[in-house]
């Protein structure tokens, strides 16, 4: 019989008991990007001011988005974004880089969650009880809550990287590998914000 500590981390709780206690929505943004940070962010919501509106980012308008941030920090009982560096994903892999910027957003937590729903079917290793769950962003309002604080905050990153490389667009196409980005590339080669991990990027160094 294989030990607790030996198994596969396996966080999906198979006990129907309610939870009790908090609960934090997690998600991520930016794992296609070909340049830039991946960011994650956590959310435990209060649900004496709830928030309306809360959807995938991805289906919001961006000035709807930025409205929301605002209130998603202003409503909620505690919130934490946070990023795994370029170098950390050339180093460990988009997979394990998203993996890591969701712990760190969890750990910086100024509340303990009982339990941490993350968007998707992967979960990073928590110290709590943790559920992945497919298309949680449109289906729990914390993953949406967490949806929308990661995506503006790599959005405003993105505002960032084209200031100081607006050769690249970064501010239009938030890094993604569209035929303008990757023109930019060919022309003017990696800046340091690219991924050289990600196949575009590799071929153009070379």
């Amino acid at each position: 019989m294989r030990s607790r500590r030996s198994s596969t981390p396996e966080q999906v709780s198979l006990d129907w008991t309610p939870t009790v206690g908090l609960i934090a929505g997690v998600d991520e943004a930016g794992r296609g990007p070909l340049a830039g940070p991946v960011f994650a962010a956590a959310v435990i919501l209060d649900d004496l001011q709830p928030i309306k509106g809360l959807a995938d980012s991805k289906a919001l308008t961006a000035a709807k988005r930025a409205r929301l941030y605002d209130e998603i920090r202003a409503k909620a009982l505690c919130c934490c974004i946070a990023q795994a560096s370029t170098e950390e994903i050339d180093r460990i892999n988009i997979l394990q880089a998203t993996m890591l910027a969701m712990q760190r957003a969890v750990n910086g937590l100024r509340l303990k969650p009982a339990l941490v729903q993350v968007d998707g079917n992967r979960l990073p290793v928590l110290p709590m009880a943790a559920e992945a769950i497919v298309k949680g962003d449109a289906k729990v309002q914390a993953i949406s809550a967490a949806s929308i604080l990661a995506k503006v905050a790599r959005d405003q990153f993105c505002e960032q990287m084209h200031e100081s490389h607006p050769q690249y667009g970064f501010a239009t196409h938030k890094g993604y590998g569209t035929p303008e980005h990757l023109a930019a590339l060919k022309e003017h080669g990696a800046s340091p914000w690219h991924r050289r991990s990600f196949a575009p990027v590799r071929e153009c160094l070379r």
